[in-house]
């Protein structure tokens, strides 16, 4: 009796870890369960992505990890989670380090973002060339008055979300050509928070996604947020109002705003699970208006051009 029982035990166990097993991999395209990751700098966008989706397959749900992009990165290569959506593709070490564990994994492009700069209200100095803001970051200007003489608002207090994000790595990169950034750079958690900190402190600069300035209020998508004020930024060294842009949405399509950057999803879903679906729904008609109702540029949906007046 002790006998049989001890391998009824056995089964039981047996049963429930190969159950345990399996339901990791249960998910399809529409039901199921699945983590995944995303920069912290489109939390607005994949909220909204999610929502819908999961309106739409009642089956399916959706846990995201907002993170930085270097931690979503090695996520991903751990097979810890199977879809990252980032601002780069993978380098060529990373990719030949999953083919050689039998993974081949999909770079999809979903949108086009941009890297904006924004100052607090009271702050009039809103126009700015890309050379000086290369000497910001490097901490060659470290005061207001070496932008604009007379200025009394003192040291330049420089702000990014994370040290780690993609915003820092795109502002080394494609704004510094390779530099490091100044040690006085304030770093805060998330973009909500480097958005609060600027409002609240009139010598600071933030430096956020574009998708966090948006105007909830104003369906348009036309207006930003109105606690901070977003910079104009020109590519000449001479920053005026006729060569400056703002990060509007056609100003990012027609590649005249200057600091703009591809969102990518990297997928790695051979089974073409959940994290396979949402992509696929992502990049949808239904996804792409979505994106294109956050104020960024969608992969493939055409983008409305409309002319904006107003006072810098």
């Amino acid at each position: 009796m002790i006998k049989y029982l001890q391998i009824f035990v056995i089964v039981v166990l047996l049963f429930g870890c190969n159950k345990k097993q399996a339901d990791r991999f249960n998910d399809t395209p529409t039901t199921g369960v699945i983590k995944f990751g995303a920069d912290q700098c489109f939390e607005p966008l994949i909220e909204q992505e999610i929502q819908v989706f999961e309106g739409i397959y009642p089956l399916a749900s959706l846990i995201p990890i907002y993170d930085n992009e270097v931690d979503l990165i090695n996520l991903l290569l751990k097979d810890s989670i199977r879809l990252a959506i980032t601002t780069r593709k993978l380098t060529e070490k990373e990719m030949n380090y999953l083919k050689s564990q039998k993974f081949y994994p999909q770079e999809i492009k979903i949108a086009t973002d941009a890297i904006a700069f924004i100052i607090n209200k009271k702050n009039t100095d809103s126009i700015i060339c890309v050379k000086d803001l290369q000497k910001i970051l490097t901490g060659e200007i470290k005061t207001w008055n070496q932008l604009k003489p007379g200025s009394n608002l003192g040291n330049i207090q420089l702000v990014f979300d994370n040290p780690n994000s993609s915003t820092v790595r795109y502002a080394i990169d494609s704004i510094c050509n390779g530099n490091p950034l100044s040690k006085e750079l304030k770093a805060q958690k998330t973009n909500s928070e480097v958005i609060n900190y600027v409002a609240s402190t009139p010598n600071a600069i933030g430096v956020i996604g574009a998708n966090w300035i948006g105007n909830k209020a104003d369906t348009t998508g036309l207006s930003f947020n109105e606690s901070i004020t977003v910079m104009s930024v020109s590519i000449e060294d001479i920053a005026t109002v006729e060569n400056s842009y703002k990060p509007y949405q056609a100003y990012i399509a027609l590649r005249n705003y200057p600091l703009c950057r591809d969102i990518y999803a990297i997928l790695n879903d051979p089974r073409r699970g959940l994290a396979s679906g949402f992509i696929a729904f992502v990049n949808s008609y239904r996804g792409q208006k979505i994106i294109l109702k956050t104020g960024i540029v969608p992969a493939t949906q055409p983008v409305r051009i409309v002319n904006v007046n107003e006072n810098l």
